[in-house]
């Protein structure tokens, strides 16, 4: 959530932001409008109450007409001390409600529009020409099948629709990715996590995937628990409600786990092979530093996760979301694409989110300098969603004969295979 003092003194700066988000902006004066009844009957409890303390000194010392008269007095000032009370806890009540529906305040920089209005801001790599070579590139469900690797008829026996298995060489290259991943963050200082798929509503409510997300979110009702979409949840309520003294920060964690989600609202889209699914594995980097240094933060999560993809030799290019896109917590994304080659575009292979104070806000986490203590910056990664990945690279290393160039980075944990091979059939 955002800083109600920020609210009440610049309205118009979040105003707009609600708007470049093409979210509700009357949000904005209705809270404003909350927030000043629950600080005047907060002022009115108080003064209320004062007033009742004063009386109660009085009564013990009056006798007769006069105490009689004071004790009628304290008797309407207990009902009236209690309607205040009951009136700045539904006005503090609706504040928070309509606090936990606003999102945070778009950063100046991020371009204005929806998912199409992003802005390129680096390319890298080469996108191979398949024609000069001689040859048609196969899709990575075609290649996944004749290498192996992917079995989607059986998970959607087993589970339904966009459920998969990974078989043979597919288990083995995820595992692969899966180290070379974690790898890498622990030689950038990143402490591997190994976390959580479930967590309590608290969690997922505070780092703002019960809102615009709502939809996406398996709830398990029995239990009141909900399965994460991604390891950012449990890593961003690792630690809620403590304070954490500043020369402990950046406190980095890499965390892998399982990943869920709906897809509510992909009807229709990427319903081939094992691009868009309901279950997935990836490995998220996650990052706790002082306000002033989330964006430098951005930056340095972004720099890894090139880096990363760098290291599998795909091509990609970097975009800035625009406000429209943006989840609900970040004030500015940065997205990595990588080219799919029978697809004929680039798409989303890895994100990082500056959430600033917003999540940390919302789970009562805080720094400690000195004898101030504040909120801290939340900073979320995305390093390696393993089935994307996968798609990426069976696709743009194939060659003609259905096999598959297997990048450098991933061959210590292959076994020393340079080449994944088709099975006979």
């Amino acid at each position: 959530m955002i800083d109600l003092r920020l609210l009440r003194e610049d309205p118009d700066r979040v105003r707009a932001s609600q708007r470049a988000r093409g979210e509700d902006v009357a949000l904005v004066d209705a809270l404003l409008s909350a927030d000043e009844r629950r600080r005047s009957s907060g002022v009115r409890f108080d003064e209320l109450r004062a007033e009742q303390r004063a009386l109660g000194k009085l009564i013990p010392k009056a006798s007769g007409d006069e105490k009689a008269e004071l004790l009628k007095k304290a008797s309407q000032l207990a009902a009236d001390v209690k309607a205040a009370d009951a009136e700045r806890d539904t006005a503090d009540a609706e504040t928070r409600e309509l606090l936990q529906k606003l999102g945070n305040l778009v950063h100046p920089d991020v371009p204005v529009g929806g998912e199409e209005d992003f802005v390129t801001l680096e390319t890298h790599g080469t996108i191979r020409d398949f024609g000069a070579e001689g040859f048609e590139p196969k899709d990575h469900l075609e290649l996944g099948q004749l290498l192996g690797a992917i079995d989607v008829e059986r998970g959607a026996k087993v589970s339904g629709s966009r459920f998969y298995f990974l078989t043979g060489v597919g288990a083995l290259l995820e595992l692969a990715l899966v180290n070379a991943a974690i790898a890498q963050a622990t030689a950038a200082g990143f402490t591997p996590m190994l976390t959580p798929a479930l967590v309590r509503p608290q969690s997922m409510a505070g780092t703002g995937f019960l809102g615009q997300a709502a939809q996406d979110v398996y709830h398990l009702d029995a239990d009141d628990l909900y399965l994460v979409g991604t390891s950012e949840v449990p890593l961003a309520a690792y630690h809620m409600d403590e304070i954490i003294d500043a020369d402990r920060l950046p406190l980095r964690y890499a965390g892998f786990s399982p990943c869920f989600r709906r897809e509510a609202g992909s009807h229709g889209k990427d319903t081939r092979g094992i691009f868009r699914v309901h279950q997935f594995d990836k490995v998220e980097m996650f990052s706790y530093v002082t306000p002033e240094e989330s964006q430098e933060e951005h930056r340095r999560l972004l720099e890894w996760e090139k880096q990363w993809l760098t290291s599998l030799e795909l091509p990609f290019r970097v975009i800035d979301v625009a406000s429209g896109d943006l989840g609900s917590s970040a004030a500015r994304k940065f997205d990595c694409e990588a080219w799919i080659p029978t697809q004929g575009k680039y798409r989303e292979l890895t994100s990082t989110s500056d959430c600033t104070e917003f999540q940390s806000r919302r789970l009562q986490i805080r720094v400690r300098e000195g004898k101030q203590v504040r909120p801290l910056a939340t900073l979320n990664g995305t390093l390696c969603a393993v089935p994307r990945t996968i798609v990426a690279i069976l696709e743009n290393h194939q060659q003609a004969d259905g096999s598959v160039r297997v990048p450098e980075v991933l061959r210590p944990y292959l076994g020393g295979r340079e080449v994944l091979e088709p099975v006979a059939k």
